[in-house]
């Protein structure tokens, strides 16, 4: 297959910043396409917070100039030493732009920088302009999430004639649609793109008088795609899941499509964990048990063989469904159940599960933070991995738990319905439990089968096996990539 140099745009990759799901695709996306010949370069904002000793920062442009608005801008550009082959991860700075502690968000008090348009406006330029001012002819331009959407807009606009980027293609990836970038109407004069892209009802950008980057891509991109098959499916059709774009991406239908996830497991994988207890596999499942004593002896937890520990690793948001648990949490405990619980989010929830955990000491441990190592943790110890999530567009986590034979109980949307099949009891077959209506009462009735199966203990351990048998490498997720880009190329 033609080798093809490819241009990547986004705001965060693992492992020099991530906060989720994005972060974790772009850490390994690039080096599957690398793997398979082609040639990558992957642009990224060079925040502060960037540790450039541990990655090997070197210089790579002393200056490069960039259109910001009206007015003409200077960017340093880096790279990292520990970039995979065939890959270049390059960080374009500005010190008026990217030296702030929070890649979106001001921490002092928790609200979106206001300028926050503007400092990926000047992402997007510069993503360009790097590519352009060092003679690099990108076959495909592959952008992501709202924070890069914005590319094939100036790319259209100012570049359609250029004899380094004319001939680019673009694609857009939607990580999540419920993120779309959304600014005052009026800030749409100063991104220097033409006045009729923010026109009432055909303007690219316009969303009920408010400037949508999301939406401009997903006008502009010469094709769409979103990291789940069923995802691509369920933006089209109604505000549960389109988000108020479902007419725009169905009268893109036939440029959109799903390509699932894929999971690098020389990371998550029990075999090659470093951050685990004991690794553990197949043929040898001890290791699991060992860490989940540790486990619960951290969390504080009694160990009580005959009750299964249930792990959560999640954003404490609406969309992971922890309103759910919450609502549910008196029957979810009467069945016997520990469950141990990390991430953050909003402060409600916070409180509320800070709340159940004093109400069921025995059984509820929460960690209110990000802690890479004890996700790991959590992954290997727990019997049942719980996602009950209003939507999800891939979701990772059902996915490492699957091989660290961990049993996923998910609800039927998006990723999750993708990549994890209901237990059938009658035929043994099945990788987990799946629910379909976003309720307390679905959730219990799909753990309460799964707390019923796991004392048969033979069949439990087939189960068990079945997940981690799946394969979700990236092998396949890039060989979807690198179809579509082929594809588009195509005469």
């Amino acid at each position: 297959m033609e080798r093809l140099r490819i241009l990547m745009a986004a705001s965060e990759a693992g492992p020099y910043v991530r906060t989720g799901g994005l972060g974790d695709v772009m850490g390994s996306l690039p080096a599957a396409l690398g793997v398979r010949g082609h040639e990558v370069k992957v642009v990224l904002p060079r925040y502060s917070t960037i540790d450039s000793v541990r990655h090997r920062f070197s210089d790579y442009l002393d200056e490069l100039a960039v259109p910001d608005g009206a007015e003409m801008a200077v960017a340093s550009v880096e790279r990292a030493g520990d970039s995979a082959p065939g890959v270049e991860f390059l960080f374009v700075g500005n010190s008026d732009y990217f030296s702030r502690l929070g890649l979106y968000v001001d921490p002092r008090n928790g609200d979106d920088y206001e300028d926050n348009d503007r400092r990926f406006a000047f992402f997007a330029r510069a993503a360009l302009e790097l590519a352009r001012q060092t003679g690099w002819r990108p076959d495909i331009i592959h952008v992501h999430d709202w924070q890069a959407a914005l590319v094939p807009a100036y790319l259209k606009a100012h570049y359609s004639g250029d004899g380094v980027l004319g001939n680019s293609c673009t694609v857009l990836t939607i990580h999540n649609l419920g993120y779309q970038g959304l600014f005052d109407g009026e800030r749409f004069e100063g991104l220097d793109l033409p006045e009729e892209m923010s026109y009432a009802a055909t303007g690219a950008f316009e969303f009920y008088d408010q400037v949508n980057f999301l939406k401009g891509g997903i006008v502009l991109a010469d094709k769409i795609t979103t990291v789940s098959p069923r995802y691509a499916r369920e933006i089209q059709s109604g505000d549960e899941f389109g988000c108020g774009l479902q007419g725009v991406l169905a009268d893109r239908a036939a440029d959109l499509s799903g390509i699932i996830n894929g999971v690098d497991y020389s990371i998550w994988s029990p075999q090659a964990d470093r951050l685990i207890p004991r690794r553990y596999g197949l043929s040898n499942l001890s290791g699991k048990r060992t860490s989940r004593v540790e486990l619960l002896n951290r969390a504080g937890l009694p160990i009580r063989e005959k009750a299964p520990l249930i792990g959560m690793v999640t954003r404490l948001t609406a969309q992971k469904g922890i309103d759910l648990v919450v609502k549910g949490a008196d029957a979810l405990f009467a069945l016997g159940i520990q469950l141990v619980i990390l991430g953050a989010g909003d402060e409600k929830y916070h409180r509320l599960l800070r709340k159940l955990e004093r109400k069921y000491p025995d059984q509820l441990r929460v960690f209110i933070e990000f802690n890479d190592r004890l996700a790991h943790e959590i992954q290997a110890a727990s019997d049942l991995f719980l996602m009950p999530s209003r939507y999800e567009p891939c979701g990772l986590n059902q996915m490492y738990a699957l091989k660290y034979g961990t049993v996923p109980v998910v609800r039927a949307v998006g990723g999750l319905a993708d990549t994890v099949s209901d237990y059938n009891p009658g035929t043994g077959e099945g990788t987990g439990f799946v629910f379909e209506d976003y309720t307390p009462e679905a959730m219990i009735a799909a753990v309460r089968r799964a707390v019923s199966l796991f004392p048969r203990r033979q069949v439990w351990v087939k189960l068990v096996k079945a997940g981690m048998r799946a394969d979700f490498s990236w092998a396949a997720s890039a060989a979807g990539y690198e179809q579509l880009y082929q594809n588009l190329m195509s005469p």
